[in-house]
């Protein structure tokens, strides 16, 4: 356990990035609300994810982080659940399958709604309101009564993750991630991709490989890894007076868990020294997530991993490197040199969206496809370079059949975004541009495997 930290011990530090609430008692009676409401996943569920990210950290498995930019109340809805939750589920099928490796499933579901702004207002003409920190503090319409920051909002949010746990858990555990139900998790849109038939192929090998089991006598319905998954979920630990209110101590060590997640990460925007995310997330027992960008100098990082982890333990921290296309060779390196010498075991992985977006022609913000690949292929070739271990990805990605990132085997088009284009911040891959993704991170993993074996037998 942290020493000298309480939950609420970032107060005394620099907290960037929060919204301003102009009614305190409110905030407190939210708070006060949340802290009596039970724990959205638990501190045991929390440390599994710590082992099996520290398989990731030895180079035995691999981390698939995905979900949406931002959540909202407004397309809360079972289906786009669903749809998140089974192309998470194929894109994993396709790197265990090709890859020979375990794959963690994390979704960026259940809480990530909250937003960094770089400045406190909006002004359009003459008129200047709270900017959107996204839906659990207010709401994206620029109308004085939907831009109020409330913190009954943040009871809302804690409702609608609580509903979405609840279906992600009967989803992972009730039989939909049966490996028998393969087949069925391609969406009816996906017919349309080239992409689809070549997971359909993945899915017959996969049918037979079952059959062959069962006719040697292994009967695939009792193996349990085949009738279900373990599905985590995590969120940037962005708003602090959530999380805090969310912060349970385990009766089992005694130690503090963020109950809000199994996962949670710090932004490029608030990893800063002194900074009270940090703080906050030093006290905590959960799995944690740092995003590193070309800002980062190694020394710092250093400093970053010394703080949050001076055990160093394995599966701890996840370092999620998002540099851009033309940059992730140049400055990844540099931290992944620092942190091997100093012998800190983290996973790496890649967010090949946050540093590649464009304003398009058509006025809307996207990400082209060829520069999201280039730089998760930048990103292995890092580590084949620099032999470490590439250890996953972290996605922004809906199942929902959106034109939001131009480019893919579907070939999205400038002219085409305005189609369906619906996301609440950030331009996200579709279900057939990630299937297309994870295609390629197979092949990578194949080659990177290929790798591993010629070292082992030189």
């Amino acid at each position: 356990m942290a020493r000298d930290w309480k939950p609420d011990s970032w107060k005394a530090h620099e907290a960037r990035h929060l919204p301003r609430y102009e009614d305190p008692a409110a905030l407190v009676a939210a708070e006060e609300k949340l802290a009596a409401y039970p724990p959205l996943v638990f501190a045991g569920e929390a440390r599994a994810l710590k082992a099996d990210l520290a398989e990731v950290a030895g180079g035995r498995a691999f981390l698939l982080q995905g979900g949406d930019c931002a959540e909202s109340f407004a397309e809360f809805h079972p289906n786009n659940i669903r749809d998140t939750f089974r192309v998470i589920l194929q894109m994993a099928v396709v790197m265990t399958f090709a890859g020979k490796l375990p794959v963690v499933k994390v979704g960026r579901m259940a809480g990530q709604f909250a937003k960094p702004r770089s400045s406190d207002t909006e002004t359009q003409g003459s008129v200047t309101l709270p900017s959107y920190f996204g839906d659990n503090v207010n709401g994206i319409e620029f109308d004085p009564v939907q831009r109020r920051n409330d913190p009954e909002r943040m009871v809302k949010a804690y409702s609608q993750a609580a509903a979405t746990l609840n279906l992600l858990r009967a989803f992972a555990g009730g039989g939909y991630a049966n490996l028998r139900q393969v087949h069925q998790w391609t969406l009816d849109f996906m017919g349309r991709s080239p992409w689809a038939d070549k997971f359909a192929e993945t899915a017959d090998r996969i049918g037979e490989a079952l059959d062959f089991m069962e006719a040697c006598g292994v009967d695939p319905g009792t193996v349990p890894q085949l009738q279900g998954t373990s599905f985590y979920t995590s969120h940037e630990a962005l708003l602090l007076p959530y999380e805090q209110a969310m912060t349970r101590q385990d009766s089992l060590t005694g130690d503090w868990y963020d109950t809000s997640a199994h996962m949670v990460w710090i932004g490029d925007r608030t990893r800063f020294d002194g900074s009270a995310h940090i703080e906050f997330a030093r006290g905590i027992g959960n799995p944690l997530g740092i995003k590193c960008g070309p800002s980062l100098e190694p020394d710092v990082l250093v400093k970053l991993l010394d703080e949050l982890n001076p055990a160093r333990e394995p599966g701890r921290i996840t370092l999620i490197s998002r540099f851009g296309h033309d940059k992730v060779e140049a400055g990844l390196p540099r931290l992944v040199r620092a942190v091997e010498r100093e012998g800190h075991p983290v996973v790496w992985s890649c967010d090949p969206m946050h540093g590649n977006v464009i304003k398009a022609d058509s006025g809307y913000k996207t990400r082209p496809f060829d520069r999201i690949t280039a730089e998760v292929r930048g990103f292995f070739a890092v580590h084949r370079a620099e032999g470490t271990h590439p250890g996953g990805v972290h996605l922004e990605m809906t199942g929902q059949d959106v034109t939001e990132c131009v480019g893919g085997a579907v070939a999205i088009t400038d002219e085409g975004l305005n189609d369906r284009y619906h996301t609440h911040c950030d331009p996200r891959l579709n279900a057939a541009q990630s299937i297309e993704l994870a295609f390629l991170i197979a092949e990578m993993l194949q080659l990177a495997a290929k790798d591993q074996r010629a070292a082992n037998a030189a």
